[in-house]
């Protein structure tokens, strides 16, 4: 049975899901009515991040221009540009065997592409959430439904995952930011 987690809740992957070698991390989120003339289209992301809290370079930001970071570790599996339907809307598959050493967080974010420009903001988005899927056995592991109102912000950092102390560990971030995909990118320490 899948472990529900809360804002600021981290728990070890290591000791809850043993042997997870291979996680799919699957994002959603349905849209609030809306009658602003477009549709919503919501790219999930990763950050490869270092010791120093930023990526080490381009390669280390996984998203729908980049489905695959160069150590396989981290695969994008493709972007959906309209959430419809059930179940999980976007995914990233994170193989922590293939993790390089000098990775110290993977940042799962989410983004409302040209929101700026068409009016858009997570206040218009519902029912959003992050899970865990084992990929060998497809069981959930855990899931953290991102029940805040965030009424102005365009980008979210839905979750992290770290290593401490040679263990996997989830952090359930949901934590919003104005300015979009470049203001996470400047963030974490990418050029934009």
């Amino acid at each position: 049975m899948a472990i529900n987690l809360s804002k600021g809740q981290k728990i070890s992957l290591t000791k809850e899901a043993p042997g997870l070698k291979e996680a799919i991390i699957g994002l959603g989120w349905d849209t609030k009515f809306y009658d602003g003339g477009y549709d919503f289209d919501l790219d999930a992301s990763a950050f490869l991040i270092g010791q120093n809290g930023r990526v080490n370079n381009d390669l280390d930001f996984v998203f729908y221009n980049n489905l695959k970071h160069p150590s396989a570790s981290v695969i994008h599996t493709g972007d959906n540009r309209t959430g419809d339907g059930d179940g999980d809307d976007e995914q990233i598959i994170i193989d922590f065997s293939k993790v390089p050493e000098n990775i110290a967080k993977i940042a799962i974010t989410v983004t409302i592409h040209e929101a700026q420009a068409r009016g858009q903001n997570f206040g218009q988005v519902s029912n959003a959430f992050v899970r865990i899927i084992n990929k060998e056995t497809g069981e959930e592991v855990l899931r953290y439904d991102l029940s805040e109102d965030f009424s102005i912000e365009t980008a979210l950092v839905f979750c992290e995952l770290y290593r401490h102390n040679d263990e996997w560990k989830f952090s359930a971030v949901g934590s919003g930011f104005q300015g979009g995909l470049a203001a996470l990118c400047r963030n974490y320490g990418l050029d934009v």
